[in-house]
């Protein structure tokens, strides 16, 4: 398919995925749920609009259209950025998203493959991404032009599954598979240095045979241009990009504060952050 044809079925208006509303969407759920994990929705909502806008293709608006581009969401507890895609799209209505959480909700607060546009049931980190690989080789064993974006925390990267993953994608040559790292620095326990340190990062992904480029994961232009660029090189190999973002981002008071992995809002901080973001929420 070439990028013309490609580009006709994309999902492209701009004013359907700005980052505010977004953020805004993750904290009206956070808040009616009284659930956490806002902390790791933030920092991938501009990862996520740049998929969801430019490069993920769903036939006729369809979650589940044969042809559609995969999405695994390994890092499942930030499936809130998600859903708010997701209710862009039309996928989830207003109600849904009222009533996240709630009992009898199909939406819960990990990634659930039974909810259609989810692919993975994740949350038990690590695997998520070995699903994706498996998705992308059999895809490939096809000859399908469909493509595999599989989305991974930094502090996920501690589990042996991650790693098993990516020889096996390297061996068998699996380039419809790109892994995105949101690099934020931390994990649930703390900083993912303090944690377990994966030093050069980009140069041990590229010692296990992936193509490997490294941007600003809140800059939307920049995470488009390098998606593009690692598709269009490295044939025969599987393809990283690693998103160094902020933890909170968004949100002044939540930005790099750990405590908001498992902190829940009460009126006067779901108040605070609706201001914080602005008008454009």
């Amino acid at each position: 398919m070439t990028k013309k044809m490609r580009n006709s079925t994309l999902l492209n208006s701009d004013h359907r995925f700005l980052p505010a509303r977004m953020r805004r969407t993750v904290l009206d759920m956070a808040y009616s749920g009284s659930t956490v994990h806002i902390g790791c929705a933030f920092s991938i909502v501009e990862i996520l609009t740049v998929l969801y806008r430019n490069h993920l293709r769903y036939p006729d608006n369809n979650p589940m259209a044969d042809g559609r581009d995969y999405l695994v969401l390994s890092k499942g507890h930030g499936v809130m950025a998600q859903y708010a895609c997701m209710h862009e799209l039309g996928w989830l209505t207003d109600e849904q998203i009222k009533g996240y959480f709630e009992d009898g909700s199909d939406l819960k607060g990990l990634s659930d493959s039974r909810v259609p546009g989810l692919e993975v049931t994740s949350g038990s980190l690590g695997h998520g991404f070995s699903v994706g690989v498996g998705i992308a080789l059999g895809l490939m064993s096809k000859k399908a032009e469909q493509k595999v974006f599989c989305l991974v925390g930094d502090g996920e990267l501690n589990e042996g599954p991650i790693w098993e993953g990516a020889l096996v994608a390297a061996h068998h040559k699996i380039d419809n598979l790109m892994m995105i790292v949101d690099k934020n620095g931390f994990q649930a326990m703390g900083p993912t240095d303090d944690v377990l340190a994966l030093g050069d990062l980009a140069s041990k992904l590229r010692s296990f045979g992936f193509e490997t480029l490294e941007v600003d994961g809140h800059d939307e232009d920049e995470l488009d241009s390098a998606i593009h660029r690692l598709w269009a090189t490295g044939v025969g190999k599987p393809k990283a990009l690693i998103a160094t973002t902020v933890k909170g981002k968004g949100v002044p008071f939540m930005e790099s504060d750990n405590s908001w992995h498992y902190t829940r809002l009460n009126s006067q901080t779901y108040a605070d952050a609706i201001a914080a973001l602005g008008a454009a929420a």
